[in-house]
């Protein structure tokens, strides 16, 4: 008795493997894309956040500056500020200390960082100074930025 599977290949069958052959070789060129593109993600992901830590990490430092400055004044001369000016400067003080440098994920980073600009720019203002961050975007640049 013979069996049915040594029937010579008819031509569905021939057609058949050639989708099958188009959908693996599909499958497989997506695979090794997105495998890939991962891998260039992670890596220009990294890129940006390591730019982004720099500027926000230049930007505290500079405010730690100048906080550090207006204290050293203070004790030289604890009425060189007026009192507004002194509350002014702690709290600034207290938004850098509490800045979430070492979650990066963490939002209220962006809304600490809002709030010693704005505290900034109050001193400057109310101390009649033109001290300036030179990474501070400027007010056109600033309405650009999206994070």
């Amino acid at each position: 008795m013979e069996s049915q599977s040594q029937n010579p290949p008819t031509i569905e069958d021939i057609f058949e493997s050639s989708l099958n052959l188009e959908d693996t070789h599909f499958q497989e060129g997506y695979k090794d894309g997105f495998n890939d593109g991962l891998t260039s993600g992670k890596q220009e992901g990294r890129e940006v956040g390591l730019k982004l830590g720099f500027e926000v990490g230049e930007e505290l430092g500079f405010y730690r500056g100048c906080v550090d400055v207006w204290n050293s004044a203070i004790r030289i001369d604890s009425n060189c500020f007026s009192s507004r000016v002194q509350k002014t400067m702690k709290q600034m003080e207290e938004l850098i200390e509490k800045y979430p440098i070492l979650e990066p994920e963490n939002e209220s980073g962006q809304e600490n960082l809002e709030a010693l600009r704005l505290k900034f720019r109050a001193i400057s203002a109310t101390l009649n100074v033109q001290l300036e961050y030179v990474g501070y975007p400027k007010s056109s640049e600033e309405k650009s930025i999206d994070f």
